[in-house]
């Protein structure tokens, strides 16, 4: 249940060991679909998910829709005797309802990471300490995500995993290119857009995201004679940041 960069991980050694896998993710992106085997199976809901399967492991974020997501409604759903892994997030098990359901044999065993006092001393639950990102190889790893995330927005203006801007990344196309952040009115894409009518700039490529109320803009454009047309940018209304990269 979900099908991001771990979940399509997760499908993917599930199918090596033989295993029929079955996916559900309604927020499948188009990146994530790319990862994703053509042998997992599509369900068409969590509860359809809950009820074909022997094996569930959960990969989605702490959100509100997900909170206690697995409560004593869903695994009623349940395949009698369904395990069930929870390696993401605490909020989205409902801890009460897993006791209930161990007890009453519709699951058979709960794994997860996030141990709860209401789990000591059972033998059908496997909890471990929540330490993943705290080993030697993951703060490594993660050192290393961030420094190629920084490069990428130096050289490319590209945005992965910002707290409070959009995800946008763009391969390179020839010339040059343009990023610029703006408050999420309207009409500011427009203005950029007349800037460069006005500067004889032909655009090659474009991107624009938004997040709340900031937007993000990355523009390839041929190779400019004029340096005005940055400063032109600069001075449109709404717009709080423009960088050229060459």
């Amino acid at each position: 249940m979900g099908l991001g960069a771990i979940g399509s991980l997760v499908a993917d050694m599930a199918l090596a060991l033989g295993m029929n896998v079955v996916g559900f993710d309604p927020a499948l992106s188009i990146e994530a679909a790319w990862r994703l085997s053509s042998n997992v199976q599509k369900a068409e809901s969590m509860y359809a998910l809950l009820t074909r399967c022997d094996y569930v492991s959960l990969h989605v974020p702490a959100i509100k829709p997900t909170h206690h997501m697995i409560n004593q409604d869903s695994l009623a759903q349940a395949k009698s005797g369904m395990v069930l892994v929870n390696f993401a997030r605490e909020s989205i098990v409902d801890p009460q309802a897993i006791v209930q359901a161990l007890d009453s044999g519709q699951l058979r065993g709960y794994v997860c990471d996030f141990p709860e006092p209401i789990f000591y001393g059972r033998s059908d639950i496997i909890s471990m300490p929540h330490i993943g990102a705290s080993t030697a190889e993951a703060e490594e790893n993660c050192a290393i995500m961030a420094a190629d995330q920084i490069m990428d927005y130096l050289e490319n203006g590209n945005i992965k995993n910002s707290i409070n801007f959009p995800e946008v990344s763009m391969a390179r196309c020839e010339g040059q290119r343009i990023i610029f952040a703006n408050r999420n009115v309207p009409k500011v894409l427009g203005s950029v857009l007349s800037v460069l009518a006005d500067h004889n700039v032909n655009v090659l490529d474009m991107m624009n995201k938004s997040r709340g109320n900031l937007a993000y803009n990355i523009l390839d454009v041929e190779q400019m004679k004029s340096g005005d047309v940055i400063e032109a940018i600069r001075n449109i209304e709404h717009v709080t940041k423009v960088r050229l990269i060459d």
